[in-house]
């Protein structure tokens, strides 16, 4: 039984994880991140053609924003709008000579629902296919 004892056959084994390799991966990771960081910030050097003449992207026009107060006041940007039946003609005017016009709506969160459905409809048509909606963010 001495014998036993000596040997170990009474202890249970050492199961530790080896810590070490994981450690000497992670620290070659962090570096190599640290390497490629400001180059994917930097890009390339690349020089572009010139034209003579290209469209200035700040000069295209603003979407144009449809406000319904709670009141059930309507307002084309900063015009004014009588009714929902002569919003449909203000924006048709408003709209002339865009390509792909784009429209918001901001209403009041104490507007009824009919009459937000209202101003859509009259926005829809208009030929305004992208409708966004206004809201704050929580």
């Amino acid at each position: 039984m001495e014998v036993d004892r000596r040997r170990g056959a009474g202890r249970q084994p050492l199961a530790q994880i080896n810590v070490t390799p994981l450690v000497d991966v992670m620290l070659v990771l962090l570096i190599i991140f640290m390497v490629t960081a400001p180059m994917m910030e930097k890009g390339l050097d690349v020089n572009l053609p010139q034209v003579g003449k290209a469209p200035d992207l700040a000069a295209q026009q603003e979407p144009l924003i449809v406000s319904v107060t709670r009141g059930g006041g309507l307002a084309v940007g900063a015009q004014a709008v009588a009714n929902v039946e002569r919003l449909e003609a203000v924006l048709k005017q408003q709209l002339a000579g865009r390509k792909d016009p784009e429209v918001f709506l901001k209403a009041d969160k104490d507007v009824p629902y009919g009459a937000v459905v209202e101003v859509m409809a009259a926005v829809r048509g208009a030929g305004v296919n992208k409708l966004g909606m206004v809201a704050e963010p929580k």
